[in-house]
């Protein structure tokens, strides 16, 4: 069973972990994405909510529509999709981290990057 939290719009939420997916390899670039249908029932949602999920994605030039057989993964969308990440991890989440370790006083060299 999925979570949603209410920090930001499901579909967004689904978008992201579709994101996430994709990063992963799932499916590959070329491929086609699951139907609607079958991402609604995976994920417990109406599909409506699944539909403007995918479409953040096609928006971001990550997927793309073929008319009448469904969304395709895009060539370079695991590039455009880590370089998004990386961007959005070093500008928004790192910093956070980094305060958060000073203020635990944890120094580079206690950490351990091989887990």
């Amino acid at each position: 069973m999925q979570t949603w939290t209410s920090q930001a719009p499901i579909y967004q939420q689904l978008a992201d972990r579709l994101a996430d997916r994709l990063l992963d390899g799932e499916p590959d670039e070329g491929e086609a994405m699951p139907s609607v249908r079958t991402l609604a029932s995976d994920y417990v949602l109406n599909p409506l909510t699944v539909s403007r999920a995918l479409q953040t994605l096609v928006d971001e030039g990550v997927l793309e529509t073929r008319r009448g057989v469904g969304m395709y993964v895009q060539p370079g969308a695991r590039l455009r999709l880590r370089l998004a990440e990386r961007e959005k991890f070093l500008k928004e989440e790192w910093p956070a981290i980094v305060e958060k370790l000073r203020r635990l006083g944890i120094k580079a060299h206690e950490l351990n990057w091989e887990i």
